[in-house]
């Protein structure tokens, strides 16, 4: 009878349990499809809504591109290529050509990058592994604050302020040592103006230092304490943990940093604008003397440009423009590409 009443239970606590089991598995998905419901919802509203940000982000840039092109076809019906090859910008004949625009953006550009690339990297490393503690915060604040400067005080102090001291101590030191150098000598020789292709690009530099220093300063920082002091560990110096540790691991970070700071540098208006000299004459190669850029043209004379041929220039300039930084981005792009195989291979 004991055993009989074992079986009993058991079978009766067997049969209990599916039927206990479907009622929690129902009531859980009926549950589930009215939170998925609703969840669904969201999620479908939130896609069309990012997509359609991006539609719109991509509509913007198609439409700058097109109204660009548009305003630019009497100059490319007209010129054509000789609007590129040419250096003479005579606005009463309607003779234009972006030469020395173009001349003057590029030489700028590349000037502030070999300035502000190895003073930003000196700045990210002090921060990072040769500062003090207490000295990191107020330092780190106190350049990401020159990013902030607007453009037309960089400009109105390059003018007023370093242009002179620039001119007297500045030009003629370069001058008389770098100067000297055959071939080389003949981008540092000349009258010291104190503006110029060489002043624009050293504002530049000052203006994009900010941006690449803290770029390159948060990629030294995520680097892997365990890699540095295991490198430290096997007796490495400093300058051999950054430049074989942190500088391999963050090397891509560093390139956006430093592409961030070249496409800030071909954007720039009003501080070249303000120390680059407004000239389309440039009788030697020397970077004392003064040049022009496509910002500083278009700021200089579209306010006063007259219909035609002269403001149709100007935009073509401007498309120009366009075109240089969406290159350089590209070139960016690959570059990261290129660098993130490479770095999947090795691992």
């Amino acid at each position: 009878m004991k055993v009989v009443l074992e079986r009993d239970t058991t079978v009766s606590g067997a049969a209990l349990a599916p039927d206990f089991s479907l009622v929690l598995d129902n009531q859980t998905r009926s549950a589930s499809s009215m939170s998925g419901g609703k969840r669904d919802l969201g999620d479908v509203a939130f896609t069309w809504l990012v997509r359609g940000v991006a539609v719109f982000v991509l509509l913007v840039l198609l439409g700058i591109i097109v109204a660009l092109v548009l305003a630019s076809l009497p100059t490319i019906k007209t010129l054509g290529v000789s609007f590129l090859t040419t250096a003479e910008w005579n606005p009463p004949m309607n003779r234009y050509g972006a030469l020395i625009p173009i001349y003057g953006t590029l030489v700028t550009s590349l000037i502030a990058l070999v300035i502000a690339v190895p003073v930003s990297f000196g700045i990210a490393l002090f921060l990072t592994e040769l500062s003090p503690v207490w000295l990191r915060r107020p330092l780190g604040t106190a350049i990401e604050l020159l990013a902030a400067i607007p453009s037309i005080v960089y400009g109105m102090w390059g003018l007023l302020i370093f242009a002179p001291i620039f001119a007297e101590y500045g030009q003629p030191f370069i001058a008389a040592t770098l100067g000297k150098i055959p071939y080389i000598g003949l981008l540092f020789s000349g009258p010291a103006l104190g503006i110029g292709l060489l002043t624009a690009g050293i504002i530049l530099a000052i203006m994009i230092i900010p941006f690449i220093a803290s770029v390159m300063r948060d990629v030294f920082a995520i680097t892997p304490p365990m890699l540095k002091e295991s490198a430290y560990g096997l007796g490495c110096t400093t300058w051999e943990v950054v430049w074989n540790v942190v500088l391999p691991h963050s090397k891509v970070g560093v390139v956006g940093g430093v592409m961030l700071g070249l496409g800030r540098a071909l954007g720039e208006t009003m501080a070249v604008t303000f120390v680059i000299g407004n000239t389309n004459f440039l009788s030697s190669p020397s970077l004392f003397m003064p040049g022009n850029s496509i910002t500083s043209a278009v700021a200089n004379e579209f306010a006063e440009a007259s219909t035609g041929l002269h403001t149709s220039a100007l935009m073509e300039l401007s498309l120009l423009l366009f075109v240089i930084t969406l290159i350089v981005l590209v070139i960016s792009k690959k570059l990261l590409a290129r660098l993130s195989r490479n770095e999947g291979e090795r691992s």
